[in-house]
């Protein structure tokens, strides 16, 4: 019996699926579930919903609900994160304040101001958890993050949390099958390489039964009648890269400073008929309105009316196979965000890449891609250089280094001046006080605590 402590478990729909992705492991139906949260009404939604699937199915495994943190990780193999740190109430700071001085955003989650800001707060909540793990959990327990801004995050942990800990996104997975389909292919025939860092990951190889498929995706996406549409800046940046990104049309959009800088011209890379296409601050306004869906959904899952996941519908998320691999031996190959120790040559050291990566029972291994091609590598670099300056600012609580952060970011810098990037920071520092301790006058900075093993995620085999 494996233990895997979920924190921020309180989402009824992402959190089901991780347990029913990893109950769909035979050897790991007797798993034991830690569901942690703050909040004592999503939690014990989950928490019951969770066991009616569990009994539904006949299943050995059981679910601990606790609102505490180091009771949750206590002797844990896996400790996965999908906190949301502020909620909605942090997030709306995120979207609307930067649209002030014309920052516009659709999701602000990774990079730009609600993307820095987003990690601010939460990179001190994820080594808590680190800290937690580094004295109560199994030794060698895996952090599995789903947190974002998943670059920052967990590029901080690695430089002070301690522990071994992997960044897992769907972002790769979405755009494959996006792929098949502009291609006219069965997915499972398009292989694939991506390499980069989360959310600017590009398709530098794209095959089918052996054939080089790059040269035709342009031409596949602009005749595709939905992509063609919903998917405007992401064909124009393939048309001048000559590469595919992974990341949905809104989110790339505010990644880099082209397309969203002129208020008029927005509305000619986006399409409404989806948030995720680029309205400015969409996924605020989905996650808005969905707020009490967990309270709709919640009677009709426990009486019958709604289905519930079904033992074996596993989903494509990589944590439930990473979980198996580590446990069983076999084999699995997915793009996971770790440490660039000279996998990417033309990215620098010690930031977060996402690329492919080999489990087995002997640990995570990253595989080595080389250089990116320059247009994907430059544009990458400038936001890891984004990323740097934001982790040292979380992790020293310096003020001034996060509004230079703010001030190279891509988009914020194609429409805003300097003294007005100061003025942005300092009216999100003091809105988004209360979840930013670092920089309150608490003494919580972190020294440097060496990831073990160097940075590499291969463990001794457990007894």
């Amino acid at each position: 019996m494996i233990k895997v402590a979920i924190i921020g478990a309180g989402s009824l729909t992402f959190t089901r699926r991780l347990v029913m992705d990893i109950l769909a492991v035979p050897e790991l139906r007797d798993t034991e579930f830690r569901f942690m949260d703050i909040s004592a009404e999503y939690l014990e939604m989950v928490g019951n919903v969770c066991r009616k699937m569990i009994a539904d199915n006949g299943l050995p495994a059981t679910i601990i609900s606790t609102m505490r943190q180091r009771e949750a990780i206590t002797d844990a193999d896996y400790v996965l994160s999908l906190v949301r740190v502020g909620g909605l109430e942090a997030f709306q700071k995120d979207i609307e304040i930067p649209l002030k001085y014309g920052v516009d955003q659709c999701v602000g989650d990774t990079l730009g101001p609600g993307g820095i800001f987003y990690a601010l707060r939460t990179i001190p909540v994820l080594l808590d958890i680190a800290k937690d793990m580094r004295e109560v959990a199994k030794p060698g327990a895996l952090f599995i993050n789903y947190s974002n801004p998943m670059a920052m995050n967990t590029w901080a942990v690695r430089r002070a949390g301690g522990v071994p800990i992997v960044g897992l996104c769907h972002g790769v997975q979405g755009g494959h099958h996006q792929i098949a389909q502009a291609l006219g292919l069965p997915q499972e025939e398009v292989d694939f390489v991506c390499a980069g860092i989360n959310h600017q990951t590009w398709y530098v190889q794209v095959t089918h039964k052996g054939k080089d498929m790059t040269p035709y995706l342009l031409a596949a996406f602009e005749k595709h009648p939905h992509f063609s549409q919903t998917e405007k800046v992401r064909i124009d940046v393939l048309r001048r890269f000559g590469y595919y990104s992974t990341e949905s049309n809104g989110h790339l959009s505010e990644y880099v400073p082209w397309y969203r800088k002129r208020p008029a011209e927005i509305k000619n890379w986006i399409s409404l008929d989806s948030w995720i296409n680029g309205e400015t601050g969409g996924y605020l306004r989905v996650c808005t309105e969905s707020r009490n869906e967990y309270k709709e959904l919640y009677p009709k899952y426990m009486s019958g009316e709604l289905d519930m996941i079904k033992l074996g519908d596993r989903s494509s998320e990589h944590g439930s196979y990473i979980i198996e691999s580590l446990e069983t031996g076999r084999t699995y190959r997915g793009h996971f965000n770790v440490a660039n120790t000279g996998l990417i040559t033309n990215l620098p050291d010690g930031c977060t890449v996402e690329l492919p990566c080999y489990v087995d029972a002997n640990g995570i291994t990253p595989g080595w891609v080389g250089a990116l091609p320059l247009a994907c590598a430059a544009t990458c670099r400038v936001s890891v250089n984004v990323q740097e300056m934001a982790v040292e600012a979380a992790l020293t609580g310096n003020r001034e280094l996060v509004k230079l952060a703010v001030l190279h970011d891509p988009l914020t810098g194609a429409v805003c001046t300097p003294p007005e990037v100061w003025a942005l920071c300092d009216e999100m520092f003091d809105a988004l006080a209360p979840w930013m301790p670092q920089f309150n006058g608490e003494a919580r900075t972190w020294a440097d605590i060496p990831q073990p093993n160097g940075g590499a995620l291969r463990f001794p085999k457990r007894a």
